[in-house]
């Protein structure tokens, strides 16, 4: 495995592909994906009764499918797709295929370094997942939420643990959905379960849970908080004290509670997507001061400024600095970082990418049908047909730029001072 410190960081431009367009006799080409190294560019295209290959710059894997469908590049490089041969579904790997099939496979995972590769399946209308083709030892009536530990070590979904019959609303009532971790479902059920989430080497995990009809909280390890509220958002671990937070609703207003108990004052009319910084002393989310005004806030504080709607927030790799869009109802973006917004209106952006010392921020932006690099709120001279997600040198000091320009599939790496 290679790793971001062996990639070419020589600054320069290289034209990967000579032409994206669809390559001779292929009848037509979905959108198209790039490595996180920037050296390849990859589509699945259609070969008319030959059925879908999967192109990398200018040359096809071997294997054909049937079908195939939702192509990724793992964060090591890998590429993967997810492919339906002779009536069965597997995910293929590199041109090679998982051993085990399944009726229906989705919603690939990936561990932060890309060594671990996981799937959503469906066995005989049951549902779990697979990691790396091994399949869990016990699937369920229904799944979903699926997640993975930033390491691979561990898989949760929620999962629902007892048959229901059509309109069955007093089994409903009792709790038929738990939390299974690897396979292994919580001993305990609830009214309703959503977003599973783990912490750092997957020894825990947390989900938002419905006890009643009336009645939300969190569970850790299946064991819920001793306090119920209106309604509770997605957990968050702390990554040094394994404490557990999320989002809460008393009386209206939202806050944020930590083990159970209320650690911000419920002052906001919303609360939500919370996010510590790894040493656990900045927890961060995006909060609304009322409809329409939306911020984020920093351990409770709201920035002043705010916005109809607010996503996407990005953490520095402290967690000292945060980032986000801010935009009206997803038209006239902005780019907000520590509370101040940056020059330019925009009709699209993409998420805010920090540099790993955390003094640099890019972001890819578009208006008027171009598309642009934004790094330290200025633009790049140049302009482009498509941008993919700006990646920073280990250093810091270097900036690759995935595009397409003028119909070629090109890599720019360029000094930050540039």
């Amino acid at each position: 495995m290679q790793s971001k410190a062996q990639w070419d960081w020589q600054p320069g431009r290289k034209r990967v592909v000579r032409s994206v367009s669809p390559l001779a006799g292929h009848q037509w080409q979905e959108e198209i994906q790039a490595s996180p190294d920037g050296e390849t560019m990859a589509a699945i295209v259609r070969l008319g009764e030959d059925g879908f290959g999967l192109r990398t710059n200018d040359t096809l894997w071997e294997a054909t499918f049937d079908k195939a469908w939702y192509l990724r590049f793992a964060p090591d490089n890998r590429l993967t797709a997810l492919v339906q041969a002779d009536g069965v579904w597997t995910v293929a790997v590199d041109g090679e295929t998982w051993p085990e099939t399944y009726d229906y496979v989705w919603n690939t995972l990936f561990s932060d370094d890309g060594g671990v590769i996981a799937a959503a399946v469906q066995q005989d209308m049951r549902y779990g997942m697979s990691v790396g083709g091994a399949i869990w030892d016990e699937l369920f009536e229904s799944a979903g939420g699926y997640a993975m530990s930033p390491d691979g070590s561990s898989l949760a979904a929620m999962v629902q643990t007892v048959p229901l019959g059509q309109a069955d609303v007093e089994t409903f009532a009792t709790g038929v959905y738990s939390v299974a971790v690897n396979g292994k479902v919580w001993p305990v059920n609830f009214v309703n379960c959503w977003s599973p989430v783990l912490d750092a080497t997957g020894t825990h995990a947390a989900c938002q849970v419905r006890l009643n009809a009336y009645e939300y909280t969190v569970a850790l390890d299946g064991a819920p908080w001793s306090r119920t509220f209106a309604c509770v958002w997605e957990p968050v671990f702390n990554p040094v004290t394994g404490a557990v937070a999320a989002p809460v609703r008393i009386a209206g207003k939202w806050g944020m509670a930590l083990d159970g108990e209320i650690l911000w004052k419920p002052d906001f009319s919303q609360c939500w997507r919370p996010a510590y910084g790894p040493d656990g002393n900045n927890l961060w989310a995006i909060v609304a001061s009322a409809y329409g005004r939306f911020t984020v806030a920093q351990n409770g504080r709201p920035w002043a400024v705010t916005f109809p709607v607010v996503t996407d927030l990005v953490l520095s790799p402290d967690g000292g600095h945060a980032a986000a869009l801010g935009s009206a109802n997803n038209a006239d973006f902005r780019i907000l970082v520590d509370g101040e917004v940056w020059d330019g209106v925009f009709d699209m952006a993409g998420k805010p990418v920090f540099s790993p010392d955390g003094n640099h921020i890019a972001v890819r932006i578009e208006k008027n049908g171009k598309h642009m690099m934004l790094y330290d709120n200025r633009a790049y001279r140049e302009e482009f047909d498509q941008l993919f997600e700006p990646i920073f040198s280990p250093d810091s000091t270097k900036l690759l730029i995935r595009a397409v320009q003028q119909g070629c599939f090109v890599r720019l790496v360029l000094p930050v001072t540039e």
